[in-house]
């Protein structure tokens, strides 16, 4: 697997479009940073690590739905292994006004664009999540 975040948006994308309540993914440090951002943000419920059926660690990841439609409209992966993409604190997009939320990887850790920006940091800007 070449893109682990982009594995784990799409199979929280397509979970979330036929309605499961939960999804499952190999477990990585970055992988459950990102997935903190989404909780924090309110767009999941939450996650736990657990063990796969094969053994090797994994993350439940609880999808949040509202009045039957899944929160998360809007999943995109900015930053990719063939095109990184990094920013300055003044740069960071705003997603649709501020409605949504841009996931950066900072010096400081991984955190959403309101964050960086009250941080004063710049970084990788992995996805945006409306």
């Amino acid at each position: 697997m070449n893109d682990p975040i982009a594995d784990m948006l799409t199979r929280i994308r397509n979970s979330s479009m036929r309605g499961k309540s939960t999804v499952s993914t190999p477990a990585s440090k970055l992988r459950a940073w990102v997935l903190d951002v989404l909780a924090d943000e309110g767009y999941i419920r939450g996650y736990e690590k657990t063990t796969g059926a094969d053994g090797h660690p994994a993350i439940e990841i609880s999808l949040k739905y509202y009045e039957g439609e899944p929160v998360i409209r809007e999943l995109k992966r900015v930053s990719k292994p063939g095109r990184r993409v990094y920013m300055g604190v003044n740069d960071i997009p705003v997603v649709r006004q501020g409605l949504g939320v841009s996931i950066v990887s900072t010096p400081k850790g991984v955190m959403s664009d309101q964050a960086a920006r009250s941080a004063n940091v710049g970084g990788e800007v992995l996805c945006t999540v409306f």
